[in-house]
């Protein structure tokens, strides 16, 4: 079952994440996960000591990423930007009257006659509606961690950064990053991405936009870190 965390950038929502990992060490199952990495992403900055649980985990997060990385699939993690729901838009309530008037309306309308040729163009239109609305829902959304490995140690990552999210197209919402370093004085930028699936590959992404004149100027590679269904 998929778990859900609340706006991780406020103290409400570090202080269910802790109480969530007081008797757990990964997001979820027994090994360190892509599930981690959504979280670990989902983090604008290190905990503060003051979230035990959270700290301890996000350091060893930090420290597998380092050595080894991720590789366990997970069981499904959302992570959404308030505690508070979104009020419901309630309908306003139908005249009498007029829903009178439609009722005495129908019982003049022929059931058994011959449609119309507009009649006909209007139930194509619905049908043609009703599909693609159907297709619209169908579209689903992936939540995607990236790597951004820069040339050396003298590349300015604050470039590097407005650079890649310099990149905009359709179905692509930049999300949170941190520099995260490798050695040697050289960091890397990682930098969470959430896109819709019938109008982005990562792969297109990577390839035609991320490594290419002018961002290539900063960015040397780009590997997927995570890639997770919404």
């Amino acid at each position: 079952m998929a778990v859900t965390f609340y706006d991780l950038s406020s103290a409400s929502g570090l202080k269910k994440l802790d109480e969530y990992l007081l008797s757990r060490s990964y997001i979820t199952g027994y090994q360190a996960s892509k599930d981690d990495l959504t979280v670990y992403a989902a983090l604008p900055t290190a905990p503060s000591t003051e979230y035990v649980n959270v700290s301890r985990w996000f350091k060893h997060i930090d420290a597998l990423l380092r050595i080894s990385g991720v590789s366990g699939e997970g069981s499904g993690v959302t992570i959404k930007g308030s505690l508070v729901a979104e009020p419901v838009a309630t309908p306003p309530a139908a005249d009498t009257k007029a829903a009178a008037a439609e009722d005495d309306d129908d019982d003049d309308v022929d059931l058994f006659g011959e449609e119309t040729e507009e009649e006909k163009k209007a139930a194509e239109e619905r049908a043609a509606a009703v599909k693609a609305s159907g297709k619209k829902k169908e579209s689903g959304k992936s939540s995607v961690l990236l790597d951004v490995k820069p040339w050396d140690d003298e590349t300015d990552m604050k470039k590097l950064e407005e650079a890649v999210r310099s990149v905009s197209m359709e179905g692509l919402l930049w999300g949170a990053s941190k520099l995260v370093p490798v050695g040697y004085g050289i960091k890397k930028l990682q930098i969470m991405l959430t896109i819709v699936d019938d109008l982005v590959s990562v792969d297109t992404l990577i390839e035609e936009h991320l490594t290419v004149e002018p961002i290539n100027e900063y960015v040397q590679s780009c590997d997927i870190v995570a890639f997770n269904k919404i």
